[in-house]
Parts: structure tokens; C-alpha cells; sequence
């Protein structure tokens, strides 16, 4: 991804002009510029000259009168839908953006600035959100986006067969440069894994030959972050492939690392290491372990990962230890990644079934605009929704969202008032009594800016007594508040270390119904409440014998974890949504009947 497209070129420009701005800035490029009407390319001899371009240039450097645009050149063949955001503010509330976005941001340490790739559940999405984003201000930075090419296009559709309308002369030659090389079925979630540092010399090889030989073996792409952490003890790898490429290549490094501790009496034991994001620790290691204990019996290895408290803003990895011979280790590798594979998929089947229920919200979006908050904008939960744009996303795996905001201009009959506002809706999160202090913070600081960040009204009940081991939160708010203050609430309690680190972070929830709906919540022989159950694996109970409260409503209760809570939630409010429009369309009692018509 080290071609550039330079759009925006006054038609005065000229080849010696780009030569002399690439100069002047200490840009390097590693080839001629190609100047056309309006537009030129060049061509960069690695990633962080591409990205110092871009950074430096775009939307900053004048040429003739007009602000030059520069971005990676991606072929329309290969734009897929992933994009890479970049010149993020670095200070951004990333502890929710990397629960719905469920990558890790990196740092561009030449501008201070924060990077993430965002991955869309279609191509259509990417090019919205690259549309609506790319330019656009968050606070002082204005962000920049562009295309991460799937290189596997390349070998798809007429373009690779050479001329349009034209056929190759038989098969592919098997040294054709990507054709073969690249795995059809590429894992979204690469393997990281932790090196000592004097083993990265012996794993590039000599002027990359090993490392390349590793790549071509395995059918993989192998980043050796060398640069990162200078001076530090040891080196992230990062491997894209399929997860058999993946295993491969890890298997590959190891036996490597192994034969270089001979050759040069190294006589401490090298454990593999395994970088994983902490959103899927707890699903790899099990209620009370025990994942990680059959894991350990099948390979024969020794598992550790390192504690909560290693984590920090920019690094929400955790590191997994695995102890043993080569062949047991590999072993473990598969199992492990298997795990964290089947977490991140789940994760994102959640996620794609959410944005559905919530029409309009923004998952991927959240963190990275928290509405409300300091420079960036008005808070959500005082301006109505853009006119006029539905349809169209701005930011996300949404397929409704409006200009620049969360929320659909056009409402949703099933979850939105007629009005265009989202509806307000009382949720009772129960917390750990202990954990009152944490959520409330110094003079109600963490309390006061959560609720400003999720834009919702959100309160602390009274204890009920005096030994109650469970205190009430009180949130107010529309759909997409309550999504984020409920995730908020949800992260702040695993930080703080109320759940144990082989614990996953379950609550219940209260909401309210009307007593007539409650059966519909119901079902007939409790079909309805057991799809729900199955649907969202969250527990959902609607007591039978409860007493009316004053407004005639009754309680039915959520528990679960984060997800599984919100999806029930959403389910549940769409089933009142659909009792309320029968309401509506029902004659008030004591009308007069319609009179027939004559015929």
C-alpha cells in the first residue's frame, strides 16, 4: 500500500513541482511522478513514507493555489471493506471504541496521532463511511481515511486475465506474483506473538532471506515490528494468513528461535508467546478455567497470561505464555488462536444482529464520537436528527445513519416516535455494592462525564438496606445512550477488578412493560421469553406473580454480559413497539363502530 494518489493538482503542475514539495518536506519516493489533468501518482519505497505523505501533505501543502489531497491509490477491483482511519486524536476514549471495534489502535509516532482499522460488513459501508469521514474535524485533527486493498481482487474478474474481452494462455505460471501466493480464506484476526529481541536478526535472515522464505512456505504476510518499544526486551510479530498459514509460520519462527539458542548458548527456556485482545481473554479461559485447563491437558503445555494491570490506553493486548516442547507448543497455538477466532466472530455476529435492532446506531462509531464530550460537537441527546439523509451511513455497519450524527433522519416505526426523536427508555442496572465508589468517582467526576458522554440521565438508587450487596443505576436515555452507558458501566467494572480476571463481567438488568404486554414478552407456553433466551444467551424472566406497580407496569429481568443484555433489551422494545402500534390502530373504547359500506 505504497502508491500514492495525489488529487486536487492544479493543471499548471508539473512534474518538477511534486519533486521540489517531496524535497522540501524530506519525503522520499521511489519512482518518477506520473502527472495527469487533475491527479498524479508516485509510487513510495515503504509504508511510513506513504503515511509521512500523507500526514504531511494532504489537505496541508498548496501547489498552484490548491490544497493538495493525498491518499494510498487503491484500484477500485481492490477496495474492500476494510478501511484504515488515521490523524485520530490521541487522547480519544479508546477503551470503548475497542469493544465495538474490536481491533487495537497503533500510534503514528512521527505525528502523535492514533490509527485504527475498521473492518464493514459490506463493500457499500466502506465506501459511505469513506465518504462521509475522510476530511470531516474531530476537535482539531482532520481525519483521513483510505482504503486497505484485499489484495486477492487482483487475481478475480477480467482485469487479471490482461486485456478486457482477452483469455491468459493456459494456467498461471506458479512463480506469477500474486497468483497462489496469497491464501483464498484470510482470518480477520492475524496471530501476534512475542520474540526476544536477539532472535528478530536470525528470524529476518540475511538481507530477508528467511523471513521472505517463512512468507512464501506458509502463504503468509509477516510483520517484525522492530521499531516498536526501542530497547525493549522483545519484539511483536504480526502474521496475516489463514489460521493453518498462521500456525504454520508461528511453528516456522519457533524452530528458528530454537536452533539460534543453540548455535549461540542460550540456555534459558523461549516459551511461545501469544498477544491477544482482552475482550476474548475471558472466553479463552473459561468458567472457572476451564478452556485453559483442557487446552493445557490435550498439548501438554504450561498456560499463563499476564494480569489486568499490565494493560494500558494504547496496549489492550494481554500476553499468553505457553511453556512446553515445539510440537506441544504449536499444538496449544492452534487451540488458543481457535478460541480467540471463535470469540472475535461471535463478537461481530453480536454486533451486526445489534445494529439491526437498534435501527441507526453506529457500533463501530461509538468511542470514536462520544457525542457531547469536550470540542466535539453538540451532544446527541439535545439535537434532533439531521433532514433529508436517511438511507445513508455515516460511519459504521449501519445501513441508516444520517449527516455527520448516530441516528437515522428517518425514524424507524418500530423503536421511534413519530417525531424523529429516539425514544426514551428507563433502564435498572444492578452493580456490586462495592463498586458504587468506582462508577460515582472523585466528587462525582467519573459519574458526571459518563453521563454527558452517553448522553443519559444516570442515577444511583439508595441501598435498600443497610447489608444490600447490590446497588441500583438508574439509566435514562434513548437506545443508543443506554448503549453506551451500559457498556461504560460494564468496562468500568472489569478495570476496577470487581470480576476476577477468569471472569466475564454479567449484570442484570430490570426494564418495565406494560402488565398487557407482559405476555407477549411471554409467548404462548413461553415460546417467545425461550427464542429470546436462545437468540441473545441472555437469561430473561418475567415474574409471574408480580402486583402492578401505580402505572400498571411489571418487571422483566435481563442478566447476562454486555451483549447478550443489549440484544435482549433491543428484542424485548421491539415487541412493546409492535403492542403499541396495535394499540394505536384499535378504536378508543365507546367510539362508534364503523358503518358498513353499501354495496
Amino acid at each position: 500500500m505504497n502508491k500514492l494518489y495525489i488529487g486536487n493538482v492544479s493543471a499548471e503542475a508539473s512534474e518538477e513541482d511534486f519533486e521540489t514539495i517531496f524535497e522540501q518536506w524530506k519525503i522520499p519516493h521511489s519512482g518518477p511522478f506520473l502527472v495527469k489533468t487533475g491527479y498524479a501518482f508516485v509510487d513510495c519505497p515503504d509504508e511510513k513514507a506513504a503515511m509521512k505523505a500523507i500526514d504531511v501533505l494532504s489537505g496541508k501543502v498548496e501547489l498552484h493555489g490548491k490544497l493538495l489531497e493525498v491518499e494510498h491509490s487503491v484500484p477500485k477491483r481492490q477496495r474492500s471493506c476494510k478501511l484504515q482511519i488515521r490523524n485520530i486524536p490521541p487522547h480519544i476514549l479508546w477503551n470503548v471504541c475497542e469493544l465495538t471495534l474490536l481491533c487495537a489502535p497503533t500510534v503514528n509516532t512521527d505525528t502523535d496521532t492514533a490509527v485504527v482499522n475498521v473492518r464493514y460488513a459490506a463493500k457499500d459501508q466502506a465506501r459511505l463511511a469513506m465518504e462521509k469521514l475522510n476530511g470531516s474535524m474531530m476537535e482539531n485533527y482532520a481525519l483521513k481515511v483510505s482504503y486497505i486493498p484485499d489484495e486477492t481482487a487482483a487475481s478475480e474478474g477480467p482485469s487479471a486475465s490482461g486485456r478486457r474481452g482477452f483469455n491468459t494462455r493456459g494456467p498461471p505460471r506458479s512463480s506469477s506474483p500474486g497468483l497462489g501466493a496469497r491464501p483464498k480464506v484470510q482470518s480477520d484476526i492475524p496471530l501476534r506473538m512475542l520474540v526476544p529481541t536477539q532472535f528478530v536478526g536470525a528470524i529476518i535472515g540475511k538481507e530477508g532471506a528467511t523471513i521472505r522464505n517463512i512468507t512464501k512456505q506458509t502463504h503468509s504476510k509477516i510483520d517484525i515490528h522492530r521499531k516498536e518499544n526501542a530497547g525493549a526486551a522483545e519484539k511483536p510479530i504480526t502474521i496475516h494468513s489463514t489460521p493453518e498459514g498462521c500456525s504454520n509460520a508461528c511453528r516456522t519462527i519457533m524452530e528458528i528461535m530454537q536452533k539460534e539458542a543453540l548455535d549461540t548458548k542460550f540456555t534459558e527456556e523461549i516459551p511461545l508467546k501469544v498477544l491477544a485482545h482482552n475482550n476474548f481473554v475471558g472466553r479463552l479461559i473459561g468458567k472457572e478455567g476451564r478452556n485453559l485447563k483442557k487446552i493445557e491437558q490435550d498439548t501438554g503445555t504450561k498456560i499463563t497470561i499476564s494480569p489486568l494491570q499490565d494493560l494500558t490506553l494504547y496496549n489492550p493486548e494481554r500476553t499468553i505464555t505457553v511453556k512446553g516442547s515445539i510440537e506441544a507448543c504449536s499444538r496449544a497455538e492452534e487451540e488458543v488462536m481457535k478460541k480467540i477466532r471463535e470469540s472475535y466472530e461471535s463478537d461481530m455476529a453480536a454486533m451486526n444482529l445489534q445494529s439491526n435492532l437498534i435501527p441507526g446506531l453506529n457500533l463501530n462509531a461509538l468511542g470514536l464520537f462520544p457525542s457531547g464530550a469536550p470540542g466535539m460537537g453538540p451532544s446527541m441527546s439535545n439535537v434532533p436528527p439531521p433532514g433529508a439523509h436517511g438511507g445513508c451511513s455515516s460511519f459504521g455497519c449501519s445501513p441508516y445513519g444520517g449527516e455527520g450524527q448516530f441516528w437515522a433522519s428517518m425514524p424507524s416505526a418500530s423503536s421511534q416516535p413519530l417525531a424523529g426523536h429516539p425514544e426514551s427508555e428507563t433502564v435498572h442496572l444492578f452493580i456490586p455494592a462495592l463498586a458504587v465508589g468506582a462508577i460515582i468517582g472523585k466528587q462525582g467526576q467519573h459519574i458526571k462525564q459518563l453521563s454527558h458522554f452517553a448522553g443519559a440521565s444516570i442515577k444511583i438508587a439508595p441501598a435498600e438496606g443497610m447489608d444490600a450487596k447490590q446497588r441500583m443505576v438508574i439509566i435514562v436515555g434513548p437506545p443508543e445512550a443506554q448503549f453506551k452507558a451500559q457498556c461504560r458501566i460494564f468496562g468500568k467494572l472489569k478495570e476496577e477488578n470487581f470480576f476476577g480476571p477468569k471472569e466475564e463481567v454479567k449484570l442484570e438488568a430490570h426494564i418495565k412493560v406494560p402488565s398487557f404486554a407482559a405476555g407477549r414478552v411471554i409467548g404462548k407456553g413461553g415460546k417467545t421469553v425461550n427464542e429470546l433466551q436462545n437468540l441473545t444467551c441472555a437469561e430473561v424472566v418475567v415474574p409471574r406473580d408480580q402486583t402492578p406497580d401505580e402505572n400498571d407496569q411489571v418487571i422483566v429481568k435481563i442478566s447476562g454480559h454486555f451483549f447478550a443484555c443489549q440484544l435482549a433489551q433491543r428484542k424485548i422494545q421491539e415487541i412493546l413497539a409492535q403492542v403499541r402500534r396495535q394499540q394505536q390502530t384499535k378504536p378508543p373504547a365507546g367510539a362508534p363502530a364503523p358503518l358498513p359500506r353499501r354495496k
